[in-house]
């Protein structure tokens, strides 16, 4: 980083030796705040590994210790409840301890929960570890993408923000080869080392994360300006643009703590929220974006796949288990092509095709619970089946799955950013864990094909608040968001 400084630092003499049209292309991008996210958002691959971790291991555990359907149903969404208070903690914590000292936490919380779950001899001590775990995943969904927006410069914040989402599907995918490798053990030794895995990475994780350097704008909050600059001028392009992003936030921090009810502490001012238009529409659509993107039912084929295509007509529990795994690949891989486009294309190209393609692969998955209702063991059905859950993952993942996290993290106001993301975080898990919860109920109350068509109309009303609502962020500064969300 050393010889990237010297380089900046000479840039002006070697600007005017060089040809016009030379001196105006654009930068380097900065390759150290990717670095920093990648490293953050690692945390992520934990948080999805633990909550997807079940979709396998519950048919092994409900071998072994007799769990019922209404046991495993609590044990899936509980730990999205349970989110919920690191969820809320999360804001509090990272604006008082740090973004980075926050993320080390989160790994603890990674570390003691799948060890209580592998340990166990019980739904009791199950549902301890669970508890303990979601806390951790309410830490994770909340400081991660906060942290890789605050690192990144506006030229790659929308994939680095995406880091978290790509991680978190990494982590899902890892959870279902887990369950597929271990298939073939006996059930009781099975299920215990599915949760067992996911121990191990969270100590050297936590190490790794010291290294990193402290959020610039939660350093600027605390009055830490020196290192604050610091940070930035690793972080950024250019020189210029880290004077240009410290003065930013200097004005937003000034402005938070002069302000009626601000505080240099960072806390937020949340009488703002009741008289300041824009920052009331900004906190509005944060909750609604993530109230849809749960609703839409993604998590009745993350935590429930095997046994949705076991209802189209797959018997053989090796074979759901490896179909799985194929969820998870498309799940993931799609994740990249979010990453890669959101800088080229905009946000909200991305939400629209995703909403959309999500409405209409859910119409088919329910057409053909539909049509095939009574038929059994039929082999075009099930195959359709499983081409329909793959759309559905592939055209969440391109789209909504990562852009409800970029869009949240970057329109909320710094002042507010800790609280607010802590908030829409809480909608999110809530949303997840009734999904989660009431899934298995809900399909022997209104069939497998009503709860897909329900799923689907969720989707597409998600398309029409897009459409109509969101204005497009790409490129802009995050202090600017307040005043695009007034005058949309």
């Amino acid at each position: 980083m050393e010889q990237q400084h010297g380089q900046d630092s000479e840039a002006p003499l070697l600007a005017a030796s060089k040809p016009d049209g030379a001196a105006s292309s654009p930068p380097p991008r900065n390759r150290f705040p990717f670095f920093c996210a990648v490293l953050a958002s690692m945390t992520s691959v934990l948080m999805g590994y633990n909550v997807a971790v079940m979709s396998g291991a519950q048919i092994f555990m409900a071998e072994d210790l007799g769990v019922s359907d209404t046991q495993i149903e609590l044990l899936s969404g509980a730990i999205n409840i349970y989110s919920l208070v690191g969820a809320l903690l999360a804001g509090w914590t990272s604006d008082r301890l740090g973004r980075r000292l926050t993320i080390v936490l989160t790994n603890g919380f990674f570390l003691v929960g799948p060890l209580i779950m592998t340990l166990a001899g019980g739904y009791t001590a199950l549902m301890v570890g669970r508890f303990i775990a979601g806390i951790g995943v309410g830490y994770a969904l909340v400081i991660a993408p906060i942290y890789a927006a605050e690192i990144a410069p506006a030229s790659s914040r929308g994939l680095l923000s995406s880091l978290p989402e790509i991680f978190i599907n990494t982590g899902v995918m890892l959870s279902y080869v887990s369950n597929f490798a271990f298939s073939a053990l006996p059930a009781h030794l099975a299920w215990r080392l599915m949760f067992a895995a996911g121990v191990v990475p969270t100590v050297f994780l936590a190490a790794g994360v010291l290294t990193m350097p402290e959020s610039p704008r939660w350093l600027a909050m605390k009055g830490r300006l020196d290192e604050a600059k610091a940070v930035l001028d690793r972080t950024s392009d250019t020189l210029a643009e880290a004077e240009q992003r410290l003065l930013e936030i200097e004005e937003v921090v000034n402005a938070g703590s002069n302000g009626a009810g601000g505080s240099n502490g960072g806390g937020g001012t949340w009488n703002e929220v009741a008289t300041k238009a824009g920052v009331r529409r900004v906190l509005a659509t944060v909750l609604a974006l993530q109230f849809f993107q749960q609703a839409s039912g993604i998590d009745s084929v993350v935590l429930y796949g095997p046994r949705v295509l076991a209802m189209a007509g797959v018997t053989s529990n090796t074979l759901l288990l490896g179909l799985n795994v194929l969820f998870g690949v498309a799940k993931a891989g799609s994740i990249l092509i979010a990453m890669a486009l959101a800088d080229r294309v905009g946000r909200r190209p991305l939400l629209l095709v995703s909403t959309g393609g999500m409405t209409a692969s859910l119409l088919v998955l329910g057409s053909v619970f539909a049509a095939s209702a009574g038929a059994k063991d039929d082999a075009a059905v099930a195959a359709v089946a499983v081409a329909a859950v793959v759309a559905f993952v592939c055209t969440f993942s391109v789209g909504f799955g990562p852009m409800a996290w970029v869009y949240s993290s970057e329109i909320l106001p710094l002042r507010l950013r800790g609280q607010g993301a802590g908030l829409g975080t809480a909608m999110n898990r809530v949303m997840s864990g009734i999904v989660t919860m009431t899934f298995i109920s809900l399909y022997g109350a209104i069939t497998m094909a009503g709860a897909f068509y329900l799923y689907a109309a969720v989707a597409a009303a998600s398309f029409v608040f897009i459409y109509t609502c969101l204005p497009e962020t790409r490129g802009r500064n995050l202090e600017d968001m307040e005043q695009l969300f007034r005058t949309k």
